[in-house]
């Protein structure tokens, strides 16, 4: 039903910043809860943030509230994450999901749709 590439990701140093980009195909982009996921080397794949449909609510990953924004642009068939304050514990492949169901979820498998993934290095 929909598809998604991320982009944005690269090196930055400690502290710095960077902001994911994930573009979605579809017509019906806005019936769609939208998340992030993170898997570092070594580790499962956790939750980082989601945003509900019409993007009024947000959630978190309690280590980088504060941190990061997750955001969309429902007419651009975007949705962004804005990393400030990078820490190396960050470093991780961020990979946009969807889901079509309610609520906004932090659970991995309530999201059917899954990106490819973008690399994110933190060096200190």
């Amino acid at each position: 039903q929909v598809q998604l590439v991320e982009s944005g990701g690269g090196l930055v140093q400690a502290g710095g910043s960077l902001r994911l980009s994930c573009a979605a195909s579809g017509r019906t982009f806005g019936a769609y809860v939208m998340a992030w996921f993170r898997q570092a080397p070594g580790k499962e794949r956790e939750f980082v943030a989601a945003i509900s449909r019409g993007g009024s609510m947000t959630y978190y990953k309690d280590s980088v509230k504060g941190r990061f924004t997750i955001s969309r642009d429902n007419a651009k068939n975007m949705v962004y994450l804005q990393m400030s304050s990078a820490a190396p514990e960050d470093t991780a492949v961020y990979y946009c999901a969807a889901s079509p169901r309610s609520p906004t979820s932090r659970l991995e498998n309530m999201y059917d749709f899954w990106g490819q993934g973008t690399q994110v290095t933190v060096s200190s």
